[in-house]
């Protein structure tokens, strides 16, 4: 069973985005897995949490938590008094930051590096935050745990990590929720998505700097503004803070159609992301890529990048393109104009995505839990 984990979820934010679907994931396997876990959250997701690991410790923080400077004080005073009344014996803090006075071993997931080595793709308030987190969890975290050896590997390069405590444990993927969609999923997303029998190349993420979107959508806008019937270029996700999104597509050419809906339902991602002729991701680079992963488990082509994690999700299973827009247009182009290669990739991809399992991510962060127990 291992030593009783305090999982403090309290920093998933209420669209669960990456670092909810990490949590989310891993709290189930764990609970699976029959672990010795508390968990402390969010007062929106207790219910969620005890449904999802009904035998486990599952608490609410104060509601005032709900805003980041009050969770970020909170984790400081609050988060050890929860690890000491429910009898921890390590910690796990999910998202960089941890607490420094905690009577338990933490360990600390840190998702990747590019705070240090992309600075331009994230906000200046945000990258100066997380560096510090960063610096302050590789000093003082008893274990460092990270998604990709490439990730690990970076940490060690910028950081001077200790490569001997940090543990990388692959995220798995949601089957469930990502998984080859039916005649109906796809049809039903067309309809919300007012596609009707156009087809469309897909993407899913934050539109963000680092996500790489203004070049996905000049090189998409390349690759087919010639073609008589053009795919369209769905952009679903987060609006996030990129500028040059707007910019991208005030260029397109006006025949051409770009569709932004914004978040999309849980249920609706099979259907949107199975139902995309290709899905492309040209990320400048990831922790891990989990919208890949995902893609692929619904049986989608994907274009992605081969930076960082990406070649390490992907394997042989994706196409890869570099992130520069005449790249991309090359790129997609050749895999628009061959569907047999589309399908080869498609079914390749589910292959691949099949070995990565939350379960097996879930027992290397135990793995992770009982070392930092045993080190103390």
């Amino acid at each position: 069973m291992g030593p009783r984990v305090l999982v403090d979820a309290t920093s998933v934010p209420a669209d669960r985005g990456g670092v909810g679907r990490y949590v989310d994931g891993l709290v189930a396997a764990l609970g699976a897995a029959g672990a010795d876990m508390a968990l402390v959250c969010q007062r929106s997701d207790e219910e969620r949490y005890s449904r999802m690991a009904p035998h486990a410790t599952v608490l609410s923080g104060p509601a005032a938590i709900a805003h980041r400077p009050a969770r970020l004080a909170w984790e400081q005073t609050g988060l050890p008094l929860v690890a000491e009344q429910v009898n921890a014996a390590v910690i796990h803090s999910p998202h960089y930051t941890m607490p420094l006075r905690a009577a338990q071993p933490v360990c600390v997931t840190i998702h990747d590096v590019t705070f240090f080595t992309e600075p331009d793709m994230h906000t200046a308030v945000k990258g100066t935050f997380f560096r510090s987190a960063m610096r302050t969890a590789v000093r003082r975290a008893a274990r460092i745990i990270v998604p990709s050896k490439a990730t690990r590997d970076e940490l060690v390069r910028v950081l001077d990590a200790e490569s001997t405590t940090t543990d990388v444990a692959y995220h798995g993927v949601d089957t469930s929720t990502f998984h080859p969609p039916t005649a109906e999923d796809k049809q039903r997303v067309r309809r919300r998505l007012g596609l009707g029998d156009s087809r469309y190349v897909a993407f899913l993420g934050m539109l963000e700097p680092r996500k790489n979107v203004p070049n996905l959508i000049r090189g998409w806008a390349e690759a087919v503004h010639w073609r008589d019937e053009p795919p369209a270029l769905v952009l679903a996700g987060g609006s996030g803070w990129d500028d040059d999104v707007d910019a991208a597509v005030a260029s397109v050419p006006s025949h051409l159609r770009v569709i932004r809906p914004g978040y999309l339902r849980f249920s609706d991602l099979p259907g949107y992301l199975g139902g995309a002729t290709l899905v492309a991701y040209p990320s400048h680079g990831e922790g891990f890529g989990l919208p890949v992963l995902e893609a692929m488990a619904c049986a989608a082509p994907v274009l992605t990048t081969p930076r960082l994690s990406l070649p390490e999700v992907g394997g042989d299973a994706v196409a890869y393109t570099q992130p520069d827009a005449d790249s991309i247009a090359r790129e997609m182009g050749t895999l628009l104009d061959d569907a047999d290669r589309r399908d080869a990739l498609g079914q390749a991809g589910l292959a691949r995505a099949r070995e990565f399992t939350w379960a097996a991510s879930a027992e290397a962060h135990l793995a992770s839990y009982a070392r930092a127990v045993a080190e103390r």
